[in-house]
């Protein structure tokens, strides 16, 4: 899978940084909002492995910093809650993690320094001025871009020659641009394929089921589920009703295939979080968020669920197999 190369603006200095706190022996507070569930085994891993990289940059839990992890489990009141709960606490750091993590405690303070971790559209969100200078209290690192759209289409165009239609799922409360941001992409790539794709709003499970079910009829037929966190908190039931329905999928992220999807191509969004504590670090030793330029994503994998290809009756080209960066079987 080809690889695109993006400058990263923050060097090896940090290595060579002091492990110890200066100037101060007050344990730091990091206060952490996860859209996930607590019971999540993706969000445990992100906070696990965030905490890895603390401590190899000299911050260990308990000891010199707390760690303050709230999980809203995708509900938008518990959210606002919860990031109000964090601000109130006056921590040093706040990470985010999704957009949805980031607006709740911008909603209470303009002040203390915010860490995004996998926000798609941080200028249109209006969290930052540019990327190159963020001008306020956040800064961060975005997980995807639009032009991801054509890799998806292609992606499901090789796994199924006949395809026609392609449905793009998505919540327009949620999904960037309100579902738009991907989708130019999506229709150039699927125009130029000799296929029609149409944009598949759904707000809540009943609708994903009549998504599906209206997409089932059509033996060629294709879906695509676009980045979006409601996406990700309904992924089991997307998931299994697609497999059961036997309609061949694509996703952006690679816990949508681990669980069972088809193929996912996007993000490695555990180097993110690697990436967030960097930045995290920094910011407790003293550096400002408008100083640190947003980041793009450097890290991109392509997962192949064989097993759920053969059940669907699809055979997946050997020079597709070859470039994944992950075969489940």
């Amino acid at each position: 899978m080809k690889r695109r190369e993006f400058i990263i603006l923050v060097g090896g200095a940090a290595a060579s940084w002091p492990r110890a706190m200066e100037a101060s022996d007050r344990v730091r507070h990091v206060g952490v909002l996860f859209v996930r569930a607590q019971n999540d085994p993706g969000g445990q891993a992100h906070a696990q492995v965030f905490e890895q990289e603390m401590q190899k940059l000299g911050w260990v839990q308990d000891h010199n910093v707390h760690f303050d992890y709230r999980w809203a489990a995708g509900d938008a009141e518990r959210m606002s809650t919860f990031a109000k709960e964090i601000v109130d606490a006056r921590p040093d750091v706040i990470i985010g993690h999704t957009t949805a993590a980031v607006t709740a405690p911008l909603r209470e303070t303009r002040t203390i320094p915010i860490v995004f971790v996998a926000v798609t559209d941080p200028i249109g969100s209006g969290f930052v001025g540019s990327l190159s200078r963020p001008g306020g209290n956040v800064t961060g690192f975005i997980d995807l871009e639009p032009s991801l759209g054509s890799k998806w289409v292609e992606l499901l165009k090789q796994m199924v020659p006949n395809l026609t239609r392609l449905d793009c799922m998505f919540n327009p409360m949620t999904a960037a641009g309100g579902g738009s941001y991907y989708m130019n992409s999506v229709e150039t790539a699927a125009s130029s394929l000799g296929i029609h794709a149409a944009a598949a709003p759904a707000h809540n499970a009943e609708e994903i089921e009549r998504v599906l079910t209206s997409l089932a009829d059509d033996p060629a037929g294709g879906l695509v589920v676009m980045p979006d966190f409601f996406n990700g908190i309904h992924r089991s039931l997307i998931i299994s009703t697609a497999n059961r329905l036997r309609i061949p999928a694509v996703y952006a992220f690679r816990f949508f295939a681990a669980e069972g999807g088809l193929a996912s191509y996007g993000i490695d969004i555990i180097d993110l979080f690697r990436r967030g504590a960097v930045y995290a670090d920094r910011l407790l030793r003293g550096a400002l968020a408008t100083d640190l330029p947003v980041q793009l994503p450097t890290k991109f994998e392509l997962v192949i669920n064989l097993k759920t290809a053969k059940d669907l009756g699809l055979e997946v080209p050997p020079s597709l197999l070859a470039r994944a960066d992950e075969v489940i079987e």
